[in-house]
């Protein structure tokens, strides 16, 4: 279960982060910023502890082009700023949290060219044991966590404690990050309301690997 227990409006709206790649709950997501939008977009998020919506592309280019909208998926995920750095006046490496899952209603245009997204927020994942059928993809994803706790490397493993290796949401999110599948299945992973169904289609992409 994510950390991020915010009291959120039945529709808000967001600065926007499309990316190729997205953002699960609990997730961890790292990015070197250098276009001005951004530059702006990431101190107003520090500076205010405010997150930001990490939507996927569905076509276009996470570099923007003058006059030309993205089309985005319908779905994305929020992320919270848990490091900042400024290498250089204009670039800047940050490291983000994913947060809670949110429905995209409409994109228009914000400051400087940052989109902004219409949204609503989708529940949190319950709490669900991992089933016995399962459990060889937690012991399989607690072996790398260990191993890099005993060689003294888990500051490099991309993963946030607490490690719930035991609950279908959590480990679900965490294989669907890492796993070689489309940006349009990931999207249909990432609005699955139920975590054990989400284990369920991943462990069978694995094997089909």
């Amino acid at each position: 279960m994510t950390h991020f227990q915010e009291s959120l409006p039945l529709i808000d709206t967001i600065p926007l982060f499309p990316l190729s790649h997205g953002l699960f709950p609990d997730g961890m997501l790292q990015l070197q910023i250098f276009e001005v939008r951004y530059l702006d977009l990431m101190k107003r998020c520090h500076q205010l502890q405010q997150p930001f919506g990490v939507a996927w592309i569905q076509k276009g280019k996470e570099v923007q082009v003058p006059g030309e909208e993205p089309l985005l998926y319908k779905y994305g995920c929020m992320a919270h700023l848990r490091e900042f750095e400024q290498i250089q006046p204009n670039f800047f490496r940050v490291v983000c949290q994913g947060g809670l899952r949110f429905e995209l209603k409409s994109v228009i245009p914000g400051p400087l060219g940052v989109w902004q997204g219409q949204v609503t927020y989708l529940p949190q994942d319950p709490e669900l044991e991992v089933p016995a059928a399962l459990k060889p993809f937690a012991d399989r994803l607690g072996k790398v966590i260990a191993s890099a706790q005993t060689q003294g490397v888990i500051d490099r493993l991309p993963i946030y404690p607490p490690y719930q290796l035991d609950q279908c949401g959590w480990l679900a999110n965490r294989y669907a990050e890492a796993i070689e599948i489309s940006a349009t299945q990931k999207v249909d992973l990432l609005v699955e309301p139920d975590p054990l169904k989400r284990l369920e289609v991943i462990s069978r992409y694995m094997l089909e690997t």
